[in-house]
């Protein structure tokens, strides 16, 4: 029992929880030709229900999704949703409003069900509106992802699996996603 309480002790330690709200998503698609194609992409992301309202931009390939309040985002679910139109995600940013959250290179933060592995920081507390680029493979171009490869020596990076380096330092049944400022 006393082992018990320890580890949970320690697992309390290692995890960083923090209070956020996600109140949009920024998505760049590649391989749109045509506003056929944006219209595409529009149509299926009209279908999650943690979007309020979505803004296209047609010349730079961009969706602008508002997000309902309080509703808890599911950034691999807008992932398929853009491959699922036929397309890919080339960039993705999501805007978080934090309080009080620590950040600093290979920290691990908990918001909302999911574990942001933050790289290429600087120590900081974020506090209010806050852009989080996504770096992980399939949430930018190919290029791009191998340049970010550079930011840590950590296995889960390239693997895209938390129990590859990050073990104790989150709950491995979470999705992971690799962010920067």
């Amino acid at each position: 029992m006393r082992k018990i309480i320890s580890l949970l002790m320690v697992t309390l330690i290692i995890t960083t929880s923090t209070l956020a709200q996600v109140n949009k998503v920024t998505i760049q698609a590649s391989g749109l030709t045509c506003s056929m194609c944006s219209n595409a992409i529009n149509k299926t992301l009209t279908t999650l229900a943690f979007v309020s309202q979505i803004k296209s931009n047609i010349k730079e390939s961009e969706f602008e999704l508002s997000i309902k309040p309080n509703a808890k985002v599911d950034f691999a679910l807008i992932k398929k949703k853009v491959e699922d139109a036929g397309f890919f995600v080339a960039r993705m940013e999501a805007q978080f409003v934090f309080q009080e959250a620590s950040i600093a290179q290979d920290t691990h933060l908990e918001i909302q069900g999911s574990q942001f592995h933050f790289l290429n920081v600087k120590p900081q507390t974020l506090n209010g509106e806050t852009k989080i680029r996504f770096l992980d493979k399939g949430y930018v171009t190919a290029k791009e992802f191998k340049k970010n490869a550079t930011l840590t020596k950590l296995n889960c990076f390239k693997t895209g699996k938390s129990d590859v380096c990050c073990e104790g330092k989150h709950n491995l049944g979470m999705p992971l996603y690799h962010v920067t400022l």
